[in-house]
């Protein structure tokens, strides 16, 4: 997802100073209600849940705000259902020590005998309870929020303010930015409307991260002045993203648990001044590449007033020979599609570049869009294939096929029942060529890695072409090159681990030594960075806050990405 932050801060030490609130108000208030609803498409009583999170929210209307997140296991969707998960779900939901769905936090707070457990979630029949004591506290602290969205540039512009009326009894609070989607069709099981259930209140997105943005002026008079810049996807798990329905709900918490209040407003969508006006928002992410072919993919936005029922496209990579494309269709006015472009030929360098730009309309700053991607990795040509399956081994086989696409090695579907929970272990010496290794799934669900299977892919010199895992759907196609050797950099890069991953007080990163580390959040913003590092490097993690993190290691002219995850605290 591609997203861009800029921060305009205020920080003021009493409200007479030369600055002063635009939208919250200063006067004490109550509380006010963020319930999180933790929900899924296959749960019965989950339509009986939103009906009651609605009851409480329609009896207080502007004190009663909902987030509704899609997670655990009656939320995975089965083949051709719509997946409304989130990378931020599974953390939030840890922390509540949740039983069963459909389940609640209000403010995420403990409500001692109203829990399923020993934390803060809680069944059905006790959020209006909860609800209503929340709402008879009182409130040190005032939020408010207005937000905008520039559709031709994709842009929402989120301003939040918050005014304390009282001192807060942390040191530091954190202020959370959620965006929500609302009149989503899709299925709902016990919702008798089969794929035509209205899901509102849909968290898609957490603008400040999984738990928010620290604020360290929590004294009686502080106000906090934020403004926000986000850049919408055009999907998520492939579900569009629908400017025209969009919400923002922001809340203050004294830890990542306790809710002080909140507020929400919905995302007002600045007048189209153009008839004509295709955008070409994101360029579909390219896999490493050896066979010098691609088949590219382009999300575009009608961001005109009229609606686009054909556009041209031209395309190329590394500027070189461009192809042209035009795709015939009925594009409504905000409306999104993703454009599958056909195959286009290209000469791989080490690092190569995809330009795709639609013809010129009313508006031309929006579009050209590029994707980078690397040239396949290098490997040795004997590969090893070490295969756990999990309890359906039935579903599971692979291939490996050459460069003209002819499949040279394969394995499976393996045998219900006998080769459930087995480890297979295959070795095969291929030819000089580029190879692509294809692991398929019949169900879609991957393997269960939870219960040790997975799948990695690894050659003789322990170059690691796919890192152990399971969770890959229907499938993935990974492709790697036996003709060309790596560089001595990229040699050592491929021999680097970082563990434990998922982390919870410390990692290490072993075999990078004199590599430059550099550790970011999902906002881009750097955590901790060194320089000429050690053989084995330990890196302190416990402060920073449960989610995704990334580490940039560079050891000479080569440089890799790794996903770092921080959680089960």
């Amino acid at each position: 997802m591609l997203k861009k932050l800029l921060f305009g801060t205020c920080l003021l030490l009493s409200c007479s100073s030369l600055l002063s609130q635009t939208i919250v108000s200063t006067t004490p208030e109550n509380k006010k209600v963020i319930i999180e609803e933790f929900t899924g498409i296959d749960c019965v009583y989950c339509p009986d849940g939103h009906a009651i999170a609605n009851n409480i929210a329609n009896n207080n209307p502007g004190n009663v705000f909902i987030i509704n997140i899609h997670q655990g296991s009656f939320a995975v969707p089965e083949p051709g259902e719509r997946d409304f998960t989130t990378q931020w779900g599974d953390a939030i939901a840890a922390q509540t020590d949740l039983q069963g769905y459909p389940a609640a936090t209000v403010n995420r707070h403990f409500f001692p005998g109203q829990s399923q457990g020993n934390g803060t979630a809680m069944s059905r029949n006790q959020w209006t309870s909860a609800s209503n004591s929340i709402l008879a506290e009182a409130s040190y602290v005032n939020l408010a929020v207005e937000a905008t969205m520039d559709a031709p540039t994709n842009t929402m512009t989120i301003h939040v303010e918050a005014y304390y009326t009282g001192s807060s009894p942390q040191a530091t609070n954190k202020l959370n930015v959620a965006i929500l989607q609302n009149n989503t069709l899709g299925p709902q099981t016990g919702g008798n409307m089969g794929n035509n259930y209205n899901h509102q209140h849909r968290l898609i997105d957490l603008v400040t991260g999984q738990w928010g943005e620290d604020i360290s002026t929590t004294s009686a008079n502080d106000f906090v002045d934020r403004t926000y810049s986000y850049n919408p996807p055009g999907d998520i798990n492939g579900v569009p993203v629908d400017l025209n329905e969009l919400e923002v709900v922001v809340f203050m918490t004294e830890t990542t648990q306790e809710i002080i209040s909140g507020n929400a407003a919905p995302v007002v969508l600045n007048a189209l001044t153009n008839a004509n006006d295709a955008n070409v928002m994101f360029v579909g992410e390219i896999d490493p590449n050896c066979t010098g072919m691609t088949e590219p993919s382009v999300t575009i936005r009608n961001t005109g007033t009229a609606a686009i029922s054909s556009l041209d496209l031209s395309y190329n990579v590394n500027g070189g020979t461009s192809e042209m494309y035009t795709w015939n269709g009925n594009l409504a006015s905000l409306e999104a599609t993703v454009i599958d472009l056909p195959a286009i030929n290209f000469t791989v360098a080490t690092v190569n570049t995809l330009n795709v730009s639609v013809e010129a309309d009313d508006f031309n700053n929006n579009n050209d869009g590029t994707e980078e991607f690397d040239a396949a990795i290098g490997t040795d040509n004997e590969i090893t294939v070490t295969l756990t399956t999990d309890n359906w081994a039935e579903e599971v086989s692979f291939n490996i096929t050459d460069s003209s696409g002819t499949v040279v090695e394969s394995e499976g579907p393996f045998q219900q029942t006998v080769d459930d929970n087995t480890t297979f272990v295959f070795t095969y010496t291929l030819a000089d060529d580029c190879f692509t290794f294809n692991m398929v799934d019949a169900y879609g669900d991957g393997l269960t890695t939870s219960a040790g299977a997975g799948v990695s892919v690894i050659d003789a010199n322990g170059v690691n072409i796919y890192p152990f895992n399971g969770n890959y759907g229907f499938g993935f196609s990974k492709q790697f090159n036996t003709d060309e050797q790596l560089g001595v950099d990229e040699a050592a890069l491929a021999q680097i681990a970082i563990y434990p991953n998922p982390a919870q007080e410390r990692i290490t990163i072993s075999n990078a030594e004199t590599a430059a580390v550099e550790i970011f959040n999902m906002l881009g913003q750097t955590i901790s960075s060194r320089s000429n590092i050690t053989s084995t490097e330990e890196f302190e993690v416990a402060r920073l806050p449960e989610g995704t993190y990334f580490i940039k290691i560079t050891l000479g002219e080569a440089v890799t990405t790794e996903k770092l995850v921080i959680a089960n605290r």
